[in-house]
């Protein structure tokens, strides 16, 4: 209290122009026309931008959801479409049986949408971590994609986090094909740049060009077929020059990985533990 009347005692004369101004503006304002108005034209003006501003803000950090949105629905269409060519590729259907086609397609398919937390990019083996775990459903060895191609492989899940073995780990290998002809390697990262990985093991008498699009291969449980994964950007020799090895340049920008899927197939356990099985038996 002490310190409360030392201060208005301190600034009395300034506290009383203000009060004056404060009265002074009032009175001007609210019994002079011309004045009010040009005060109520200001202040609309003013307070439209402010308005103007917080809108903006507000749609910038709705962006977010926004994207995440636009990242499940890619996916689904990414699935959609590969399994629509693929089936049209040996039948002729009419047009009853092509809607049906289209609305049974995504039923084999389970999505997670996820966010993701850490990222790394310039170890030998990079680790990325998202929001969902086993209280959410995901397990190990599920597929991981983003709107543009694969991302990786689960890895590791706690109740409500995941660790995603990336295609920039050394210890990832997915098995992958060239679009156009069908001739498959498996996609390896040797370190470097994010935006480039290796098709190992392509045969010598396969038929490629550069610019040809990699997809997954549906080899394993763990990707269906015909997700992208990136266009051939240079070629060379394997170590015993027996086979290609392919520069892929990857659709997925790791550098700005944020919202990804996770996908699961329903014959995705059945098919992994059948292949466990045979595995274990030729050892």
């Amino acid at each position: 209290m002490r310190n409360l009347l030392n201060f208005l005692l301190k600034y009395n004369y300034w506290l009383l122009f203000i009060l004056l101004e404060v009265v002074s503006f009032t009175l001007l304002f609210r019994f002079n026309n011309y004045q009010g108005s040009v005060f109520f034209t200001s202040a609309n003006y003013v307070s439209g931008i402010v308005c103007d501003a917080v809108s903006n803000v507000t749609s910038y950090f709705g962006l977010r959801q926004v994207n995440r949105n636009l990242v499940q629905q890619n996916v689904k269409l990414e699935l959609e479409l590969e399994r629509l060519n693929e089936a049209l590729k040996g039948y002729v259907r009419d047009t009853t049986e092509i809607a049906k086609m289209k609305q049974d397609v995504l039923r084999n398919y389970f999505i997670y949408p996820a966010r993701v937390v850490n990222n790394s990019l310039t170890r030998a083996d990079n680790y990325i971590t998202i929001n969902k775990g086993s209280a959410d459903s995901i397990r190990p060895e599920m597929g991981v994609i983003d709107g543009n191609g694969v991302v990786g492989i689960v890895y590791q899940t706690s109740s409500h986090y995941s660790i995603v073995l990336p295609v920039l780990n050394s210890k990832s290998s997915i098995s992958c094909k060239i679009h156009r002809t069908d001739y498959f390697g498996s996609l390896k990262w040797d370190g470097g740049s994010s935006q480039y990985a290796w098709v190992q093991d392509i045969p010598r008498h396969s038929e490629f060009t550069l610019g040809d699009t990699v997809v997954t291969s549906g080899h394993s449980s763990v990707f269906p077929e015909g997700i992208p994964v990136g266009v051939v950007d240079d070629m060379g020799d394997s170590n015993d020059g027996l086979s290609y090895r392919l520069k892929v340049r990857l659709f997925t920008d790791f550098a700005r990985l944020s919202d990804v899927c996770v996908i699961r197939f329903h014959g995705q356990n059945e098919q992994a533990e059948l292949e466990d099985n045979v595995l274990t038996k030729l050892k």
